[in-house]
């Protein structure tokens, strides 16, 4: 583990893990998987945030309680398969403002095109957190916070599912200032541009295309 990159080996995790990698769980225990996944991610995500004070009353007596400081959240998709991190987040931050970068890869170059961008206003005062499940070759994540850092955004982490140590160090190049938050970093990618051991295509898996 380094400081730009966490890996979060809570055995829940890694359990639910090796279950969405096996190639025969079917595509609605595999989104019900990334769904609780990334609710125990989003806890380690939203481990350091700021707190201030507000009066409140309890059942007791009057006291000093802590909330989160500043403006909300906002979540940041990488569309479409950072959709199924998304709603896991959500469950546990509902009242983050959410935002969406489309972004796909060309198979021929490996490089990200952009056919999307809608994302919450004041980025600048807010922790963004950009949710992908898969950190492969970091071309398109690396492209989705170059864009958002030009929407204003200073406070980034990005959160995903799975990492190469390609797309790690792609992203510690472009950007050291964003920490990674990852459910495993794996060996390496293949000749296509695919995690392994992996998990195959998360888009596909998640939403049972091909």
């Amino acid at each position: 583990m380094t400081e730009h990159l966490t890996i979060v080996e809570h055995p829940l995790v890694q359990h639910k893990l090796t279950l969405m990698r096996e190639k025969n769980t079917s595509t609605g225990e595999f989104r019900h998987l990334l769904r609780e996944i990334s609710l125990l991610l989003a806890y380690e995500v939203t481990r350091e945030l700021e707190l201030t004070t507000r009066g409140i009353e309890t059942p007791m007596m009057e006291m000093e309680a802590p909330v989160l400081k500043g403006k909300k959240l906002a979540l940041i998709s990488i569309l479409r398969a950072g959709n199924g991190l998304l709603d896991g987040v959500m469950e546990l931050i509902p009242s983050a403002r959410v935002g969406f970068v489309g972004l796909y890869r060309d198979e021929e170059t490996l490089k990200p095109v952009q056919y999307y961008f809608k994302v919450p206003e004041g980025l600048e005062d807010r922790l963004v957190i950009v949710v992908d499940p898969m950190l492969a070759t970091g071309n398109s994540s690396v492209a989705a916070i170059d864009l958002l850092k030009q929407a204003g955004a200073t406070n980034l982490r990005f959160m995903c599912l799975l990492a190469a140590p390609e797309g790690v160090e792609r992203m510690k190049q472009a950007h050291p200032d964003v920490p990674i938050i990852t459910a495993a970093l794996d060996e390496k990618l293949n000749d296509k541009g695919y995690i392994v051991p992996g998990l195959g295509d998360a888009g596909d898996r998640m939403f049972g295309t091909k």
